[in-house]
């Protein structure tokens, strides 16, 4: 599985963003598509995930109620909807697929390049 992921960039705090994440190279009804940050000089942390079938979701707490995960079936593409960000929230972005529903980054199996996200205070 191929992952591109998009839509980083320079906002202002309190402003939004929203990243895709586009993948190809196999079917996904089983898994599981994951978002996972990581700033500098910090460990990788667990953002949002979405089960591909059926669309549950759950985020890690420090985005909850702020962002938002969804998927497009038809074109094998999730999003993270970014609102309210703050400054902390600047980090580089993955997109992750894997087959468990877990928030451990290392169970994830394929991932994306990366996407830079940073917010201005």
């Amino acid at each position: 599985v191929q992952l591109q992921a998009s839509g980083g960039g320079l906002v202002q705090a309190g402003g939004s963003l929203r990243l895709s994440c586009t993948a190809s190279g196999r079917t996904f009804s089983r898994y599981v598509m994951g978002w996972f940050r990581q700033a500098p000089g910090k460990e990788r942390e667990f953002v949002a995930r979405i089960a591909w079938s059926v669309g549950t979701t759950y985020y890690g707490d420090s985005v909850k109620g702020r962002f938002t995960i969804s998927r497009d079936i038809a074109e094998n593409t999730v999003y993270l909807q970014m609102n309210s960000l703050r400054p902390e929230d600047t980090a580089v972005y993955y997109c992750a697929i894997g087959g468990l529903m877990t928030t451990i980054w290392s169970l994830y199996d394929s991932w994306g390049q990366g996407t830079l996200v940073t917010v201005s205070s």
